[in-house]
């Protein structure tokens, strides 16, 4: 998958994060601000996506 896919529920959404892989790298970017790339593993995702599910940044998000 190396082609951008929006991160939401049906690939909608104005303000939804855009994810690709490239060369073993999961990348993610905002479309509002695409020169901005964020990088990391494929681990280093699971394990965010993981804690994400468990709500473990959940105290981020306001109220």
């Amino acid at each position: 998958m190396d082609t951008w896919q929006k991160a939401a529920p049906g690939g909608e959404g104005e303000d939804a994060l855009e994810i690709r892989t490239v060369n073993g790298m999961v990348e993610l970017r905002d479309p509002k601000n695409d020169s901005i790339i964020v990088r990391t593993t494929p681990r280093k995702w699971a394990a965010f996506v993981l804690g994400v599910k468990a709500g473990e940044f959940d105290h981020f998000v306001a109220d």
